[in-house]
């Protein structure tokens, strides 16, 4: 009877049924194997008090009185077993101490005695099982062995639970402040903006980060970044605190009938200046803020929106204070000017420069070649990336130089590496519609490559989604296929954020997908995220098409990617987007990654000892 339930229990855990809902499941079977018990399985948590888990026999009532006792001895059955990591027999519950303060919530209900064992893992208490008993007895020697099983399941159950708990909260953890990060912000600004009640938005601005890293040391900076975020913490509502990434901090003020943002601004703008010891450095730390109310306009991209435009006017003319977004503030066309006049100070100024993100062959670790991205220099130093300089990038003068900029780089870049006997295969290039319409792109790329001796093979031609489906006159698709007569491979970048299908690469072939990065994310869903990854691999194979998982950040998913067959992925898992002497640097060292090559070779040496 127990090795069927057993089995139930264990599939239950590993197809990743919630706890409670497997908990539950347990005791109303272990209630049929006799006649007189009440299951109850109870939580200890961090604050070691007592959780209801499961009891599918025992009234709200009595669940709701023992939830939250703190365990201790002499505190029931299971306040002591779980105290001393014991079992506890109570044959009569009326009669015995333990029992004295809560036998009036049991006795009425039948319950005359209680059996509890404590649910033990790793080495510490995780909860407590327990057998109510109708009549006065105790535990007979198959309800031992019942229990003993039980317990054990239940052990399991818990501590699966717990980690898949602590995976959550790492991933929604930044790892340097312990703050929420900017996954966890988006879900708490999604949930706050569906209450009722209005609410506003603050995104803070640490200044000066880079001068004190350049000066000071990574070190300083990390510091400085942790007491700010410290003192942010302190003064906001709780959990409502995010690093978003770099220096810059999200705060959400979820009620504003209690908390003015003006007034919660001035106080963080007076905490943040005080000053700071980091890493043996005296540093007077300063942030510029900028807000948003959510009033009429709830949806929270909206609200992120104006935020960002309050506190890109904070910067421009209130540095180190608090500007609150106004209607009008910054318009569209006003947005984009002054990103078109930025990016084209930043081209005369030679501060657009490409960075190059490694794509790693997911079986092997081998470092295959980088996807070039622009980046910005500020004349702060700050290094942007091209999304903060998206609306200039909607310019198609200013995409074109872009793109000329980056395929200048990356030739003499790729030209260096060859000449150094660096090992890579080819380097990326990103391309705008504007770069297609303009007219003789292959050419471009072939005469760039051929006059520093690369082959046009050297560079992969990444074309977005958006762009790809944009072919209304042929353009686009004619070029594509001069791309490839040329030799130039062609990417079909961030797939799946559009609406293309695979039955457009049987018109306009492509070499190369790159999944987008919202797939990956949801590989670990146990759903459609892998099913429909698994699809597009199987498809992609047998189209003869290389497929490019792009936005990995965990080793799970690249784990996942590898079980998957996919060939080749690029993330912040595996590295960010470096200049080009850091890429010098990694392929002097090696052109493999070591990191994932130290995984691939656990990974076989775990299926090996497997198999044996």
């Amino acid at each position: 009877m127990l090795l069927p339930l057993q089995n139930t229990i264990l599939e239950k855990i590993a197809t990743g049924q919630s706890l409670a809902e497997t908990v539950d499941y347990l005791c109303r079977e272990v209630e049929t194997m006799t006649d007189d018990i009440v299951c109850s399985v109870l939580l200890l948590d961090e604050e070691q008090r007592l959780r209801h888990l499961a009891g599918p026999s025992l009234p709200l009532e009595y669940t709701s009185a023992i939830d939250g006792i703190a365990i201790g001895h002499g505190v029931g059955s299971c306040g002591t077993a779980a105290f001393h990591g014991e079992p506890v027999l109570v044959e009569n519950i009326d009669t015995h101490e333990y029992w004295q303060p809560y036998k009036q919530l049991a006795l009425p209900l039948g319950l005359k005695a209680c059996w509890s064992t404590p649910i033990i893992g790793s080495g510490k208490v995780l909860g407590t099982f327990a057998f109510y008993y109708r009549n006065i007895r105790g535990p007979s020697d198959p309800e031992r062995q019942i229990v003993n099983a039980c317990v054990h399941l239940c052990a399991i159950a818990m501590e699966r639970d717990q980690r898949m708990a602590e995976r959550r909260r790492m991933a929604d953890t930044d790892g340097l402040t312990g703050l929420p990060n900017r996954s966890r912000f988006n879900e708490v600004i999604s949930e706050v903006s569906r209450r009722d009640g209005d609410w506003a938005l603050m995104l803070v601005d640490l200044d000066n980060l880079k001068m004190v890293n350049d000066t000071f040391g990574h070190g300083a900076g990390d510091d400085l970044i942790r007491i700010v975020a410290e003192r942010m913490k302190q003064e906001c509502a709780p959990g409502m605190t995010f690093r978003l990434g770099g220096d810059e901090f999200a705060v959400i003020v979820p009620c504003l009938v209690t908390t003015d943002p003006a007034e919660l601004a001035e106080k963080l703008i007076y905490r943040i200046k005080e000053p700071a010891d980091c890493a043996g450095h005296l540093i007077y730390p300063a942030a510029t803020l900028g807000g948003a109310r959510a009033g009429l306009e709830r949806s929270p991209q909206q609200v992120r929106q104006n935020a960002d435009y309050a506190l890109y006017h904070a910067k421009e003319r209130a540095r180190g204070r608090y500007l609150e977004y106004q209607p009008g503030l910054n318009s569209s066309i006003v947005k984009r000017f002054r990103s078109v006049q930025e990016v084209d100070q930043a081209l005369r100024n030679d501060r657009i420069d490409a960075h190059y993100q490694p794509i790693i062959e997911l079986a092997t670790g081998r470092i295959m070649g980088f996807e070039t991205l622009c980046r910005m220099r500020m004349p702060d130093g700050r290094v942007i990336e091209a999304a903060h300089f998206h609306e200039a990038m909607k310019d198609a003068h200013v995409a074109i130089e872009i793109t000329d900029r980056m395929l200048e780089r990356i030739a003499s870049a790729a030209s260096d590496w060859t000449r150094e006997g660096l090992l890579f295969s080819r380097v990326g290039l990103n391309l705008s519609a504007a770069d297609f319409h303009r007219g003789g792109l292959t050419r471009r790329i072939v005469d760039a490559f051929e006059r520093v001796g690369l082959a046009p093979g050297t560079v992969v031609a990444e074309v977005t989604e958006s762009v790809y489906l944009a072919q209304k006159d042929n353009v686009i698709a004619d070029e594509i296929h001069a791309l490839r007569e040329a030799g130039i491979k062609v990417a079909l970048d961030d797939f799946g954020t559009g609406f293309a299908s695979l039955t457009h690469l049987l018109t306009v072939p492509v070499d190369i997908i790159k999944i987008d990065k919202c797939f990956v994310r949801r590989l670990a869903d146990a759903g459609s995220g892998s099913v429909i990854t698994k699809g597009l691999l199987d498809i992609a194979r047998g189209l003869g098409i290389w497929v490019v998982a792009e936005g990995i950040e965990e080793e799970a998913q690249a784990e996942q990617l590898v079980s998957l067959d996919c060939k080749a992925g690029q993330g912040y898992f595996f590295a960010r987007p470096v200049d080009r002497d850091s890429v010098r640097e990694m392929l002097e060292v090696s052109n493999y990654h070591a990191d994932w090559m130290r995984i691939l070779r656990e990974r076989q040496h775990l299926a090996l000892d497997k198999a044996s």
